[in-house]
């Protein structure tokens, strides 16, 4: 039962404390010593549940006699772990997804709600050909069906249309691709390439980013001697190119720097020539980027507590590029943080204002001739082109850099996250 039993305490971690299901998960798994086959399992069942929750739950509905959400946790979520090994793992036999769940009710002290448990999921598992109809309603049926709130669900057909929000939200369900950059500080593509196919992994060059693999097959990357030595880091394709342009001998800011990526890929891109700035609010965040820069092998990051909103006369004009990776609503990053698409659509509406001060305040410190990069993991067009229009309605002393790859990313165009990079130049 410990695989089962670990994925229950990461949800309710998540609904108890709030927190992130990736940093719930990797603290669970750092606790417990599991084999790796329930590592594997644990890590499926919490992705999984939170995939497909909504789904779940209009499911499991029609075959309770109570209101899921009348339930006492944490049965709600003990139903939802055994329903989803029933749908969706057919390895699992559903008698074991449901005798362990009855389980998991008598160990978290709801032995009395062992047979409620136990009659539900027997009666999903009799019923799996023969599901409840989806809602008619076309929008309540795509919301439910891919596990999307329908404030959300009605927001993404308003920006792409019915057809390309279908196939975004069901985007946001399938396995993202691992993305890593070689570390030129430390190695070549050529030299990583045959030592990761060595480690039994599936790796290719990125078809259109540069210096960037594709993995397949892989299981815990950190575990690997070329991660030790600091010979890659893990990051999506699009947000690479936020580094581009970047290049040796260049004084760089990274206003808003944690958990380190841009920063550091910037650094690749300097080939360790030059200095970086990067800046965040709080100190435990720094530390991350001093120890993944030490990982990496690069010298030339200072780290500095900041608040990206506020001026300091001693940066004015004083960098050739300014990175705003800024605070956002991270709806691009739902395959990978599947947690996100349950957040209060509401709580994005003051976003705008902040990552417009913050780009605002970064402006002042670009030297003229020098770039100023904004970007986000949202696909909010709020977020993204309406802070950096409005911006340079304010500022005709910034004019957009072409770009190749162009500004807006989506996983089910690119197949990568969700992402939005605009990138400007300070005119000489």
């Amino acid at each position: 039962m410990s695989a089962r039993a670990s994925a229950l305490r990461v949800l309710n971690a998540c609904r108890q404390n709030g927190a992130w299901a990736d940093a719930a998960l990797a603290a669970e798994l750092g606790r417990e010593n599991l084999s790796a086959p329930d590592t594997a399992l644990t890590s499926r069942i919490v992705y999984g549940v939170l995939q497909t929750r909504m789904l779940l739950d209009y499911y499991l509905s029609a075959y309770c006699t109570q209101r899921l959400d009348h339930l006492q946790q944490p049965l709600p979520d003990i139903l939802r772990i055994g329903a989803y090994q029933i749908l969706y793992l057919d390895k699992v036999p559903d008698h074991a997804a449901v005798s362990e769940s009855v389980e998991l009710a008598k160990a978290g002290k709801r032995g009395a709600a062992a047979g409620l448990v136990n009659a539900v999921l027997r009666k999903l598992s009799q019923s799996k050909t023969r599901l409840p109809a989806l809602p008619t309603d076309p929008t309540d049926r795509l919301s439910i069906e891919t596990s999307h709130p329908r404030a959300l669900t009605e927001r993404m057909i308003a920006v792409l249309g019915t057809e390309e929000a279908e196939a975004f939200l069901r985007a946001n369900n399938a396995l993202a691709p691992v993305t890593v950059q070689v570390n030129p500080l430390k190695t070549t593509a050529d030299k990583l390439l045959t030592e990761l196919k060595n480690a039994g992994i599936d790796a290719k060059m990125h078809p259109w980013v540069p210096d960037c693999l594709e993995l397949t097959g892989v299981g815990d990357l950190t575990t690997l001697p070329a991660f030790y030595r600091g010979e890659f880091l893990v990051q999506d394709a699009a947000a690479r190119l936020a580094s581009l342009g970047i290049e040796p001998g260049m004084r760089v800011l990274d206003v808003c720097a944690a958990p380190g990526g841009k920063s550091f890929s910037a650094a690749f891109a300097m080939r360790g020539e030059g200095s970086i700035v990067a800046c965040d609010l709080h100190e435990n965040k720094l530390k991350r980027i001093r120890d993944g820069a030490a990982r990496l092998g690069i010298d030339c990051i200072e780290t500095q507590t900041a608040d990206g909103r506020e001026f300091r006369a001693d940066w004015a004009e004083a960098f050739d590029a300014v990175l705003c990776d800024v605070p956002c609503s991270g709806l691009g990053i739902i395959r990978k943080k599947p947690d996100i698409r349950y957040k209060d659509m509401a709580a994005f509406a003051a976003l705008p204002e902040i990552q417009s001060a913050i780009l605002e305040n970064a402006s002042r410190y670009v030297k003229p001739g020098g770039a100023l990069i904004y970007s986000t993991c949202t696909v909010l067009p709020e977020e993204n082109d309406g802070v950096t229009g409005a911006f340079l309605r304010r500022h005709s002393e910034f004019t957009p850099i072409p770009d190749d790859h162009g500004a807006a990313f989506w996983p089910q165009r690119d197949q990568t996250d969700g992402f939005y990079i605009f990138r400007m130049r300070r005119n000489a």
